[in-house]
């Protein structure tokens, strides 16, 4: 299994992205992406670097079932997980279905948040490799 984020815009407030999930040639799994912008991976205010990172299926006491990405540098308690707006993360990955702006601010949200997360968990293995580019 090949687990790729591909970074496509930051436009300084956020980053979007389109996280594919691969068996062989064959895509199993698709989702749109929403960080923080590269703040050069400043805690809670950025988005993780580009790289190749462990992650493990974890329970969270506040947002249920999540995936902990490990090894990010000088950085932990990194997940993915739902969330629609770029205030819904401090440095995590947010997964949804489409990027509209929902709330009509001029910004960028994601949607199906929770949809889309809780297919994602259904679809991966327990730990897996993400590339991030």
């Amino acid at each position: 299994m090949k687990v790729v984020l591909t970074r496509l815009t930051d436009d300084g407030k956020q980053t979007l992205g389109l996280l594919q999930v691969f068996n062989g040639l064959m895509k199993v799994f698709e989702c749109k992406t929403l960080e923080l912008p590269d703040l050069h991976n400043k805690k809670e205010i950025s988005c993780i670097p580009v790289g190749e990172y462990y992650v493990r299926k974890h329970d969270s006491s506040i947002l249920g079932k999540v995936f902990q990405i490990f090894n990010v540098p000088y950085r932990s308690e990194i997940l993915i997980h739902k969330g629609n707006y770029n205030a819904d993360t401090k440095g995590c990955i947010l997964v949804g279905k489409d990027f509209i702006d929902i709330n009509i601010d001029r910004v960028t949200d994601i949607t199906s948040s929770g949809k889309t997360m809780e297919t994602m968990l259904c679809s991966m293995p327990d730990e897996f490799k993400m590339i991030i580019v």
